[in-house]
């Protein structure tokens, strides 16, 4: 009987399936046949309720222990996804899949796919991305480390939550249920375990519906190690995280750089004008300092503007409203003529000290604010200038550096 199925699922992809069950597979010949076998009872399960007929596909990763006869033996469709890693192999099986709405799982018997059909239900319903909770569900004694569990997983998420407000509790629950068209727009590459982290992250930012029920998560039934690294992973996990978050990565510390610069340089001003008398606040280190924060948070922002403008263009992100208004004057040519007039200002001020300084006979200034203020100026026009050819080749050779909000998905 299980032949059969096997031989039905490589029908041409024409044939209308509901639900396409992937599990990603290396050396898996000992948890194979209880997860194929409890993948087919959520199979009928998910006919029984919603009508739609199902197939199993394993997507291998490189098996040496026979997984893959196995798995055709016992009823699965099996793809060979020859890059390795467990994001890797599940991208490989879910573009293979055949049904409109994917169902996933890790294929140690720690997840019960039953508990899937609600997943299913989720995604019939409008919801594009159906995540498991195992907080919501139950961990059975010694299924999880005790650091993943207290530590590791709640800090990820948290941080997930922090920078892309999911609102999921549960980021990296293995069992998840997504739609096939979902799936494709998020275009989605982790080839590690930062995979379970990139889907909610994108499916958030592109403003996807996300729903979540509770999943149970027990002890695997593997004789080894599982191929889960904690402190690899994690740092993987947390990697993307900042990757995919330009505005806490570099928008919230430039602005941050940006305000104590001004309010350094603008307090050490007042004194040096003779607006605030007194023992200056500020003296000649703070203000260098300020310069420092001054460039160093103008870079900051135009790095986050154009992380921002490469996520519009890859199409997991949507423009910001503000982007979008100011990408109507904001152009190649107008950050250079913004970039060539704030270093022409520079050159002036320079000028100035240095004729001030010739005319002391080349002693030490007494008062360099304005030499420090006319080199900070100078960094950020050619900052400006340079990072304005970023954006056009961010922008595919295009003077326009943002996109149109319609065309942009915003």
């Amino acid at each position: 009987m299980y032949q059969l199925l096997a031989e039905a699922a490589t029908l041409d992809r024409a044939k209308p399936l509901g639900v396409t069950i992937v599990m990603p597979c290396l050396n898996e010949t000992i948890s194979l046949p209880h997860c194929i076998a409890n993948a087919h009872d959520a199979l009928r399960l998910i006919e029984d309720r919603f009508g739609l007929a199902g197939e199993i596909v394993i997507a291998d990763n490189g098996s040496t222990d026979g997984s893959q006869a196995l798995a055709e033996s016992l009823g699965a469709r099996v793809i060979a996804v020859p890059r390795r890693g467990y994001g890797a192999a599940l991208i490989g099986g879910c573009r293979a899949a055949y049904g409109d709405y994917i169902l996933m799982g890790d294929c140690d018997g720690s997840y019960n796919f039953t508990e899937g059909v609600a997943m299913i239900g989720k995604l019939i319903e409008g919801h594009d991305l159906c995540m498991g909770s195992r907080f919501d569900g139950g961990i059975a004694p010694g299924a999880m480390p005790w650091k993943n569990r207290h530590i590791g997983n709640p800090a990820l998420t948290g941080v997930l939550n922090l920078f892309f407000r999911s609102g999921i509790n549960d980021a990296h629950c293995g069992l998840r249920a997504i739609s096939r068209d979902a799936f494709a727009q998020l275009g989605l590459s982790g080839e590690g375990m930062e995979f379970a982290s990139e889907m909610v992250i994108k499916a958030s930012l592109k403003k996807m519906r996300v729903a979540q029920v509770p999943a149970t998560l027990s002890v695997d039934l593997r004789d080894r190690a599982p191929h889960l690294r904690p402190w690899r992973d994690g740092w993987r996990h947390l990697r993307y995280l900042l990757m995919l978050s330009p505005t806490w990565v570099f928008g919230v510390p430039g602005v941050t750089a940006v305000l104590l610069a001004a309010i350094i340089f603008g307090v050490a001003g007042a004194y040096a004008t003779g607006l605030v008398a007194g023992t200056p606040f500020f003296g000649v280190s703070w203000c260098v300092i300020a310069a420092f924060l001054a460039t160093s948070g103008h870079f900051c922002l135009l790095m986050g503007t154009a992380m921002h403008l490469h996520g519009v263009r890859s199409g997991y992100r949507r423009l910001r409203p503000s982007i979008a208004r100011l990408g109507q004057i904001v152009t190649l040519e107008t950050m250079l003529v913004a970039g060539l007039a704030l270093i022409a200002v520079a050159l002036f001020t320079l000028g100035l000290v240095g004729m001030q300084w010739t005319k002391g006979g080349f002693e030490a200034l007494k008062d360099p604010l304005p030499l420090i203020g006319g080199a900070a100026l100078g960094a950020i026009g050619l900052q400006t200038a340079f990072g304005a050819f970023v954006l056009a080749i961010i922008a595919g050779n295009d003077n326009r550096l943002a996109p149109a909000a319609e065309a942009a998905g915003g």
